[in-house]
């Protein structure tokens, strides 16, 4: 099946036939014979499961994972293995990232966060071929250890399982260890929150410049996404005669036709729009011009404008305030138009964004109040008094009669044992 050619110098080269015929050649290196021979054996091993289309033994297996990185580039080479046996989880994911120059900062990003869990939890040196379904399985429950919310170890494991679909297109792995994990994410009611307009108010009296007052507005009544689109904004974006803004949005730009939309100058913006325009308008192409560093985290500093308002912190502080809109809006113009006007599709805001408020139920009981206190009596909307429940049919039709006629005559039978009937 294989064959020894000695070289000069002790060198050995093993020639084989493979399974399509071709014949190839593998340079084993310096050795005597009795070593070169107990190589072949072994790779004449992994040659019969290459044709056979079979797994190899479980002592070929072992020699095969104690060989170093060098004779296992050989042995890929000449397809005796998997190019995954040789490929690392470091070097792999070092040439993805690098390859993914088409995504944004932000993306990249959370690409880093999902490898340093792969890192930390497998090594940098582990073999793509080594990591395993059972494996893809325990690293989620070592994401569980560390605290992570359902929702974000979803969102990982679908980063991860985009990787390794990766490397079974570039046949480096069979298949995808990481293909049978949850990942797409749920949605968490106990996180939603609706800031009404008051709280918005109390929160924008409380930021301590335009630019802040301007971005909770435009989160809390335009509906943009911050900092992303928030940031982005332009003057040249704003247009009062159309009453119409040009939304810049970075997350939707891979789609075709939806690198940017259009929404209403909704009234409430106007004001902190004047107040920015005064103060930076003919200085700067932005309406946010102080806090343009994308490594500034704006999170720290809403939190303490949102204590300084004297309220509590709710979750999701830039989402929720955007939903809140979307949910404001909802309530006046149809869903498929605040869905344009907000960037999202009609499944994700019903799913995540859009929220049942106390407003909502008052509006429902008022409404309700009004048609019952407004409809006659005896009316089929109209609920029956008590007393009219408590009527036997019977009773019902004598209360419909009329007078008792007396001048009738009727001529009575007489009455016993038996039922009345008429005399004749």
């Amino acid at each position: 099946m294989a064959t020894i050619i000695s070289n000069p110098g002790k060198r050995k080269t093993l020639q084989f036939v493979d399974s399509s015929g071709r014949r190839r050649t593998l340079r084993l290196g310096t050795m005597d014979k009795q070593s070169a021979n107990a190589l072949k054996l072994k790779i004449e091993r992994l040659i019969t499961a290459t044709k056979t289309k079979q797994p190899v033994d479980t002592e070929t297996q072992q020699w095969v994972e104690s060989l170093d990185s060098k004779m296992l580039e050989k042995l890929a080479k000449v397809d005796l293995i998997s190019p995954g046996a040789t490929a690392t989880l470091e070097g792999f994911l070092k040439e993805y990232t690098e390859l993914r120059t088409d995504v944004k900062g932000a993306t990249q990003t959370v690409y880093g966060h999902t490898i340093r869990n792969l890192k930390d939890y497998f090594g940098s040196d582990t073999r793509l071929g080594d990591i395993t379904e059972a494996d893809a399985d325990e690293w989620c429950l070592y994401l569980k250890e560390q605290k992570l919310s359902p929702n974000t170890i979803r969102r990982r494991s679908g980063i991860a399982k985009q990787f390794f679909r990766h490397a079974v297109k570039k046949k480096l792995i069979p298949s995808n260890p990481f293909a049978e994990l949850a990942a797409s994410v749920q949605a968490n009611k106990s996180r939603e929150h609706f800031i009404t307009q008051a709280d918005a108010k109390k929160v924008i009296d409380a930021a301590p410049d335009a630019d802040w007052r301007m971005i909770i507005a435009l989160s809390r009544y335009g509906g943009l996404r911050c900092p992303s689109e928030v940031l982005l904004l332009k003057w040249t974006d704003i247009n009062y005669e159309t009453g119409r803004l040009l939304v810049t949005s970075p997350k939707t730009a891979h789609h075709a036709g939806k690198d940017s939309r259009v929404i209403p100058l909704f009234p409430e913006l106007v004001p902190y729009l004047e107040d920015c325009f005064q103060l930076n308008g003919e200085k700067s192409e932005y309406v946010i011009t102080r806090y343009r560093d994308p490594k500034q985290n704006l999170r720290t500093t809403f939190e303490k404008i949102i204590k300084r308002a004297g309220l509590k912190q709710w979750p999701k502080l830039f989402q929720n305030m955007r939903a809140s809109r979307e949910t404001e809006l909802c309530n006046d113009y149809p869903t498929h138009v605040v869905c344009e006007w907000l960037g999202n599709s009609i499944p994700v805001a019903m799913k995540h964004y859009l929220q049942i408020t106390d407003e909502h139920y008052e509006k429902a009981s008022q409404e309700r109040c009004i048609i019952a206190c407004s409809t006659p009596p005896g009316t089929p909307d109209q609920p029956r008094k008590r007393s009219e429940h408590k009527k036997s049919p019977d009773t019902a039709i004598l209360a419909n009669a009329g007078p008792y006629d007396c001048t009738r005559e009727k001529k009575v039978g007489d009455e016993g044992l038996e039922p009345p009937t008429l005399s004749v």
